[in-house]
């Protein structure tokens, strides 16, 4: 079997050590190398290769949100300089994680156990991995919502962000520029938003707290949030008291 490869790093040297070290291993073809996030998504979705080798910290986009825009799941051995996102990687089922400089032996390593799951076929399926992988808070503050639209990558910062709306197995993500779907869940978005900028006040919707222009009684218990851009929001009984005390209200 030959299993195609690819390799994402943005310094050549880099790239060049993997190449280097992939040599004796004749089953592995590389296919393509990127020096970015953007334009590894891009050839990845289009090559589909088994197994990528990944750094973390990139120009435009990391490792970790160039995974989350591929429309299927490979195997990953992530090659960084940064130890602080192992656990990360291995809760997304990474084949391994070789902090820079890594010896050849140690890359070797990685590579014979990548080359047994992929011949084994030990692999879950992508919409169930998928599920797993990234729509799983991992407790880290996210700054930045990647999403893709056919060709294009939006790279939203959350301060620009009005509010979000679950819809179904997506949530729509609304900006004073826009609105962007994106495969991911609300409890993702509740447990990695920055707790005081944001606030969920209903189950379908999460608001930027700044963003609330006011909050209206219509019924007896009923209540909603006008926000910024006049859109009217539901606010849950629970939302109401979570509302009330992040308000000191």
């Amino acid at each position: 079997m030959i299993i195609n490869a690819v390799i994402v790093e943005d310094e050549k040297p880099a790239r060049d050590l993997v190449r280097s070290y992939l040599k004796p291993f004749k089953s592995i073809e590389i296919k393509a190398e990127y020096a970015d996030g953007f334009t590894g998504t891009k050839g990845i979705n289009k090559i589909k290769p088994h197994l990528i080798f990944l750094d973390v910290q990139m120009p435009k986009i990391s490792g970790f949100e160039l995974l989350e825009l591929l429309d299927y799941q490979p195997e990953i051995i992530f090659t960084t300089a940064y130890d602080q996102y192992a656990l990360k990687a291995f809760e997304m089922n990474a084949i391994d994680y070789l902090l820079k400089p890594f010896s050849k032996n140690r890359f070797e390593e990685a590579v014979k156990r990548a080359i047994n799951r992929i011949v084994a076929g030990e692999k879950q399926d992508d919409t169930v991995k998928k599920s797993v992988l990234f729509k799983k808070g991992t407790g880290e503050t996210i700054d930045r919502i990647v999403v893709k639209s056919g060709s294009t990558i939006n790279v939203i910062p959350v301060d620009k962000v009005i509010y979000f709306e679950a819809q179904d197995d997506y949530v729509m993500v609304y900006t004073q520029g826009g609105r962007f779907l994106k495969q991911q869940t609300m409890r993702f978005f509740e447990e990695s938003l920055p707790d005081n900028q944001f606030i969920r006040v209903h189950r379908s919707f999460i608001v930027r707290i700044e963003k609330i222009n006011k909050l209206e009684q219509y019924g007896k218990e009923s209540y909603k949030v006008i926000m910024n851009n006049n859109q009217s929001i539901p606010v849950s009984r629970s939302g109401y008291a979570r509302l009330k005390e992040k308000l000191g209200l």
